[in-house]
């Protein structure tokens, strides 16, 4: 089976894709300078594939190493590109830091390319780019607005720089994945979600504060124009997200992509608001959550969520598993790290 390479491999979406990757039979080497992830992923990927991919500890932002690392594995035949700051709140204090990891590193990896024998290229893209989009569910069409953060923009000019190679590269095949919120954990809770300090998303904070290590959950606004007044969002399970890339990668390797660059969104198509995720937590836990109504949060928007018609009827893919199985799951995962 082709070779494939995993930029943050060992990350939270990362290491669900070099899973399902190897589930199917490919070879996958990951590179991760570990700067967010944990080398014990390693060793959970390895406890539920029964193989150890290879592994190169490389900070992608330095480029001869980049350039060592293609010369060395010069049969790579596909990569999937997940290396990337990626908090919001971080990237507007430090701005700089993100658009150098987020777009230097991007620009090194496509710049090796041009000496593979096959260029098949997926991007961790993500429903940021669309900011607060004027219908929902929100289409691929959608007007792209501007960024809300640094972060939120290291996406959008990511995408750009992707769609100009590829206008003159014919030999590069790229796909753009934007994601909308990955959520959950492995049924084997080998692998889940590991933040570093404060988490920066719902659900872990939820499962943080019903194990304890957090003292209250802080819900960012009641008086949105929703059915509860609290902010929609289309929260995915993480496993059906791989299963998407390994799908979209064999779109490429097969050449049935119908450009040589394409964009997919990935959600469920359905919105969830942030009481729904508390409650659907509550049912599957037998937890009381203890959470308060705060101010609303800056740079929040109010709904978004996914059309998935053409990741349906273009990728071929569909999300299987529902909010409470990713709850269920994420819980799983925060007693097993607890324990």
């Amino acid at each position: 089976m082709a070779k494939i390479l995993v930029t943050g491999g060992l990350g939270f979406i990362g290491s669900h894709t070099v899973v399902e990757l190897q589930n199917k039979g490919f070879d996958v080497v990951i590179i991760d300078n570990l700067s967010n992830s944990s080398i014990n992923v390693l060793e959970g990927i390895t406890a539920i594939t029964k193989k150890q991919p290879e592994f190169e500890k490389l900070d992608l932002r330095e480029k001869s190493k980049v350039q060592a690392f293609f010369k060395k594995h010069a049969d790579i035949e596909g990569i999937i590109h997940f290396a990337a700051s990626k908090a919001v709140g971080e990237s507007v204090g430090n701005p700089l830091l993100y658009y150098e990891n987020n777009i230097n590193t991007l620009v090194y990896i496509l710049q090796e390319l041009k000496g593979l024998k096959s260029s098949n290229f997926i991007f961790s893209s993500s429903c940021t780019v669309y900011g607060q989009a004027d219908t929902l569910p929100i289409k691929e069409s959608a007007p792209i607005k501007p960024a809300e953060s640094p972060y939120g923009n290291t996406k959008q000019i990511g995408e750009e720089i992707i769609k100009d190679t590829c206008k003159v590269n014919d030999d590069l095949n790229a796909i753009s994945l934007r994601y909308f919120n990955p959520i959950g954990a492995h049924e084997s809770v080998h692998i889940g979600e590991l933040p570093i300090g404060v988490p920066q998303n719902l659900v872990p904070f939820i499962t943080q504060t019903a194990i304890g290590i957090r003292e209250q959950l802080s819900v960012f606004g009641d008086d949105y124009p929703t059915q509860d007044g609290t902010c929609i969002r289309d929260y995915i399970h993480v496993v059906d997200l791989a299963k998407a890339h390994v799908i979209a990668l064999e779109r490429l390797l097969s050449k049935s992509n119908s450009d040589n660059y394409e964009v997919f969104n990935l959600g469920t198509g359905t919105g969830s608001s942030v009481l729904e995720v508390i409650k659907s937590f509550e049912s599957v836990s037998e937890e009381k959550l203890n959470y308060k109504i705060a101010n609303r949060r800056e740079g929040d928007v109010i709904a978004a969520y996914a059309d998935t018609e053409k990741a349906n009827n273009v990728l071929g893919w569909t999300s299987k598993l529902s909010l409470d199985d990713a709850m269920r799951s994420a819980w799983n995962w925060q007693k097993k790290l607890k324990n």
